[in-house]
């Protein structure tokens, strides 16, 4: 299957580090050799990258870990493909305007008869996965439940977290969704997070020879939170997720949903 990553933040950061042990596992530590993408948010404008290429000999991944572009929220996803040939069009994450923003899906997962279980009739997919279905699906869902205007964050969220559950009972559904201020999280069988604010320490990713002392990059107001389908550091407490759980972060902070979570030392 695929690997998800993401982050909030409450200052402009960058996510080199935890995507340079990610982009690793797209073809040298791991198997997810059929592409990989990535979309930062400036402001209300998102960038995105995407190469069909595995990220560990992609020079486009290679330049995302040298290119230090600092932002709020971040979504990444390499690509072991199960629906839709491997293809431009088909790599993650997927991005759609609505209600004036730039929405962002990630999808680690397979999901059954999706076509005829999630009908969709305004936002129509561009390739041919399981994944990108499934985002149009919720869009749609949303558009229905609340017109023009969005709501809430925790009564929108909420309802996300609802449709979740409808597309994991199709499969596998490990899903990240943004509107680039809120950061939502989904578990189906295998989702981590992290939180760093201070007292900052020292971590060493497992895919690389690469640690950094995070007491030396970051202000003693910062919080960071970062999301990965496995843990990326071998030297800090990551919280697993438990199967149906969801959680919503907003500038690193953990603000709704399920909050119970196992810890786990990355070994």
């Amino acid at each position: 299957m695929c690997e998800l990553l993401a982050m909030s933040a409450n200052v402009p950061t960058d996510i080199c580090f935890s995507f340079s042990g990610l982009m690793q596992r797209g073809g040298n530590t791991g198997p997810h050799r059929d592409g990989w993408g990535v979309t930062f948010y400036e402001g209300k404008g998102c960038r995105s990258f995407k190469d069909p290429m595995p990220s560990a000999h992609s020079p486009i991944a290679e330049l995302v870990t040298k290119y230090p572009m600092k932002s709020e929220a971040v979504v990444c996803h390499i690509r072991q493909a199960n629906s839709g040939e491997v293809c431009l069009e088909n790599t993650h994450p997927f991005v759609r305007q609505m209600w004036g923003k730039n929405w962002t899906y990630a999808h680690n997962g397979q999901l059954k008869d999706f076509a005829n279980e999630l009908p969709i009739e305004f936002h129509l997919p561009i390739g041919t996965t399981d994944s990108e279905h499934a985002f149009c699906w919720i869009l749609d869902q949303l558009h229905l439940e609340f017109g023009a205007k969005q709501v809430a964050a925790k009564t929108l969220f909420s309802f996300v977290a609802s449709l979740a559950a409808k597309i994991d009972s199709l499969g596998v559904g490990n899903i990240i969704i943004t509107d680039g201020e809120y950061l939502f999280a989904y578990c189906s069988n295998n989702l981590h997070w992290l939180t760093r604010k201070a007292p900052f320490g020292q971590a060493s990713l497992i895919d690389a020879e690469m640690a950094v002392d995070f007491k030396k990059e970051t202000n003693s107001n910062d919080v960071v939170t970062v999301i990965a389908t496995k843990p990326l550091t071998d030297d800090e407490t990551w919280h697993k997720m438990v199967p149906g759980q969801w959680q919503l972060f907003c500038l690193g902070e953990l603000v709704a949903g399920d909050i119970t979570s196992a810890d786990v030392n990355a070994d």
